[in-house]
């Protein structure tokens, strides 16, 4: 672990940290530490910046509620700038979006972002703003028993590509299912966090040790 003693901190006493969501990995905004208020961070496990602007130490969500848990702190190879990965009550932004990074500069025509937190919101306003012609659209006009058998019909094909042991086509269902869970996910309410959470909850266990505990 590298110490605090070991971080390079500029002339002013400050060091950039770059804050993470640990769940989606989006960057939410770029604010400064200096030692006390790093300190503090990793007392609280909350992020605590240093306000340039008003001279004095920032907990974050002190007002707002929108606290940020610090899963992790992690310097850079040159020790002079950090990477905060958090886990956020509300938004980060104090014009309350998610992120403060949401003004384009430049977007490549040929190449595209893909996440799937984007994904996610494509399906909602499919669900929410109907497009005609949509395949999604229609999987949420058609309701809940639709979209369940298309969830059964591409678990089906998954296990079938799985078992001719064909790769690329095993890929290919795979994203299938994935697109068809989403979908499902949308319709119930169900978020890309509260899948996030519930499998960081959970411990993996051997089946056999765990059969072994079972019957001990």
């Amino acid at each position: 672990m590298v110490k605090i003693d070991e971080l390079k901190f500029d002339r002013d006493g400050l060091i950039p940290a770059i804050v993470v969501d640990a769940v989606t990995k989006e960057v939410l905004t770029l604010a400064y530490m200096n030692r006390e208020s790093l300190q503090i961070s990793m007392e609280k496990e909350l992020t605590c910046f240093w306000s340039r602007s008003r001279q004095e130490l920032w907990l974050k969500g002190e007002t707002s509620g929108n606290y940020q848990h610090i899963v992790s702190v992690t310097a850079d190879c040159d020790r002079d700038a950090l990477v905060v990965m958090v886990e956020k009550d509300g938004p980060a932004c104090h014009l309350g979006t998610d992120s403060c990074f949401t003004a384009p500069v430049y977007e490549s025509e040929n190449r595209h972002f893909f996440s799937y937190e984007q994904l996610m919101e494509l399906l909602k306003g499919r669900k929410t703003e109907k497009k005609e012609g949509s395949y999604t659209t229609y999987l949420f006009e058609k309701g809940l028993d639709k979209i369940l058998k298309k969830v059964g019909e591409e678990s089906t094909e998954v296990i079938i590509a799985g078992k001719a042991e064909d790769k690329r086509e095993t890929i290919y269902e795979i994203a299938d299912l994935a697109y068809h869970v989403m979908v499902l996910m949308v319709e119930m309410g169900i978020s890309l966090e509260d899948i996030h959470r519930e499998l960081a909850s959970r411990h993996v266990i051997d089946k056999k040790v765990k059969q072994e505990k079972m019957t001990s």
